[in-house]
């Protein structure tokens, strides 16, 4: 069960998550857009959906039965879009991010990433931390491989 709330105020949220905790529900909150949705999680089909849509505060009560709740076409309908400062993900655009595996030194990042620029990638990257299952295997430049891509 998802309860949506536009702009409710801290007592009202309370009041919806102890009423849910009271069936058994395992209650949790996020803020987003504007709006509080409450996410019940448990055995919701003994719950009265109209008896939490009467509760002020409450937009309005869905039932979803699939999983991955917050991000099923059930509950959001449009595309999600995250953005990495001018870089947008979703929608019609599909951004490359490049860069080396492992940051070996500041010649060999600097040289990636004027490749990548110029091959059209829009975010670079690169590791300072290689875990390996061999201790004699390169490990990564570590701290000073962080220092390297603070530079670019």
């Amino acid at each position: 069960m998802i309860i949506v709330m536009n702009a409710p105020t801290a007592d009202q949220i309370k009041r919806v998550l102890d009423k849910l905790t009271q069936t058994g529900l395992e209650a949790h909150y996020l803020h987003s857009c504007g709006r509080t949705i409450v996410t019940a999680i448990g055995d919701a089909t003994d719950c009265n959906a109209a008896q939490y849509e009467r509760m002020p505060g409450v937009d309005r009560v869905l039932s979803i039965v699939t999983p991955f709740k917050l991000v099923s076409r059930d509950f959001r309908t449009e595309n999600t879009i995250v953005q990495v400062e001018d870089v947008c993900f979703g929608g019609t655009y599909i951004p490359v991010i490049a860069g080396p595996c492992a940051v070996e030194s500041y010649e060999q990042f600097r040289d990636s990433a004027l490749a990548v620029k110029k091959a059209g990638a829009k975010l670079l990257r690169g590791g300072a931390y290689k875990p390996r299952t061999s201790p004699y295997s390169f490990q990564g430049l570590e701290q000073e491989g962080l220092e390297i891509l603070k530079t670019e």
